[in-house]
């Protein structure tokens, strides 16, 4: 049989990973907002794999929601998350609630934060969005003081961010960055893809087909990234549903802009499809 312990205080679930310590077992962590798919379970199984002991947790943070953002209907069903976590073998599930996070509230929250890497893309259009996802996480950490940390490449942003925050903060964890998972039609995994209507849904893949026409246009020798963003965007704004937020290029290790593509990049995108906003990344390897 499959045990699942269900965790709720901060206190409980500081006990378990000072138990966990005092034994020498490794502990896996993975951190979630629920409404958990398919990339969340893969995060989880190799979490399984490669520790004595895995805890997921689920909170809806509120401090990386700007107030016009979708915190109050962000979707949450944590039986179905329950069962997937115990499928997947998870030993703990840390499900706090606000209270326990945030004693004093969120809205008096101490904030701890990264500067590097934080206000573009993602952080220029949510300017507040970083410093609550570091929050958190850091609390996080605190409280489960986990091995490894498992993040996926679709917030490729989020996981280099959270991976400076772990070594400018001399967290003892080591940050590991997973693949994109993806439907058959290459839409990647999003618990936000719930909100896509038939017919922004049937347009959504069209992210995924832009990715590719960048990395093969690069592959074949285009060297201005500014050509290769102005094709993808011309593929994307044939879907009459889609509005973009920003196609960008980045250099893989620096992640800054080059005037000329000479060595591994990252394209990246977000897009609204009505009032759905999605992310997307494709890396091109020299």
């Amino acid at each position: 049989m499959i045990f699942m312990k269900v965790v709720t205080s901060v206190k409980e679930m500081q006990e378990f990973s000072a138990l966990m310590k005092s034994k020498r077992k490794s502990i896996g962590f993975v951190p979630t907002m629920g409404f958990l798919h398919e990339g969340h379970a893969s995060l989880i199984r190799k979490s399984v794999q490669e520790n004595d002991s895995t805890v997921a947790s689920i909170f809806v943070n509120p401090l990386q929601f700007a107030p016009n953002e979708d915190f109050n209907s962000y979707p949450r069903d944590f039986e179905r998350d329950k069962k997937i976590c115990l499928k997947e073998k998870v030993d703990v599930l840390f499900y706090p609630n606000e209270k326990e996070i945030y004693p004093n509230g969120a809205e008096k929250a101490e904030f701890r934060e990264v500067s590097k890497f934080t206000a573009i893309l993602e952080g220029k259009t949510r300017p507040v969005h970083f410093r609550g996802v570091t929050t958190v996480v850091s609390k996080l950490f605190d409280i489960v003081m986990p091995n490894k940390a498992y993040f996926g490449k679709k917030d490729f942003q989020q996981a280099k961010i959270i991976d400076l925050l772990a070594k400018e903060f001399n967290y003892n964890v080591e940050i590991i960055k997973c693949p994109i998972v993806r439907e058959k039609d290459g839409l990647a995994l999003s618990s936000r893809n719930v909100y896509l209507n038939e017919n922004e849904r049937k347009q959504a893949p069209i992210l995924f087909q832009s990715l590719l026409l960048g990395k093969k246009l690069i592959e074949e020798g285009e060297k201005n990234p500014g050509k290769v963003i102005q094709r993808i965007k011309e593929k994307i704004n044939s879907m009459n549903s889609a509005e973009i937020d920003y196609v960008e290029i980045l250099d893989l290790n620096s992640f800054e802009k080059s005037k000329e593509i000479n060595s591994s990049v990252l394209i990246l995108l977000a897009v609204y499809f009505g009032k759905t906003r999605l992310i997307d990344n494709l890396g091109v390897l020299f």
